[in-house]
């Protein structure tokens, strides 16, 4: 009888690692957090990193994917769950201030402070064709609701689009900044006053 020898298992929990190894992508961005500043925050060696996750950009990958199924998920429940593109914006701005804002992570939002200051383009291309993916998102819910009639006809739906991910992505910057949830509700409570009114005029 032949005994196959097993592989030495790994000595670490890899969902843990791979949260902790978001919160440090998520505080210092892609660029600037390097592969011992991984290790340390991950509790692991770099062999065991490379044999877990791939190289640094491999593991940033699959912490972006991880993320915007979880802590980043917010969004995408709000226009699965809204109505009307109005409610969904609103919502997702008026989470947004709570989860920028929150203790236990760092501030701001990962997919859109990560690339800030980053020399990689594929590092940078991925997350702003990812950014963009969400506007054009927003668009068509925005150009859906306009065909419907929930808002105005002569509803620009590209720039409204445009002017929401504008303040999401304002408020994650702010909130890194020191700005409060209450201050970003204010903020968030501003910018749907400026949609246009739907046709039961709210």
């Amino acid at each position: 009888m032949v005994t196959r020898q097993r592989g030495r298992p790994r000595s670490f929990d890899r969902p843990t690692a791979l949260e902790q190894a978001t919160m440090a992508f998520w505080e210092h961005g892609y660029e600037t957090t390097s592969v011992s500043d991984l290790t340390r925050a991950m509790g692991i060696s770099a062999p065991s990193l490379y044999a877990a996750f791939g190289d640094k950009k491999t593991l940033f990958e699959e912490v972006v994917e991880t993320y915007v199924l979880s802590h980043g998920a917010y969004g995408g429940r709000a226009f699965a769950e809204e109505p009307t593109a109005r409610d969904a914006v609103g919502r997702m701005l008026r989470e947004a201030a709570g989860l920028f804002t929150e203790s236990g992570h760092p501030r701001g939002c990962l997919v859109i402070s990560a690339a800030t200051n980053c020399s990689t383009p594929e590092v940078e291309e991925a997350l702003r064709d990812r950014r963009n993916a969400n506007l054009a998102f927003f668009e068509d819910r925005i150009r859906r609701d306009v065909e419907s009639g929930g808002l105005p006809a002569g509803t620009d739906p590209g720039a409204l689009a445009r002017f929401s991910g504008a303040v999401l992505q304002g408020m994650s910057q702010q909130a890194r900044d020191g700005a409060t949830a209450e201050e970003l509700t204010a903020v968030a409570e501003a910018a749907m006053r400026a949609w246009p009114a739907g046709e039961a005029g709210e």
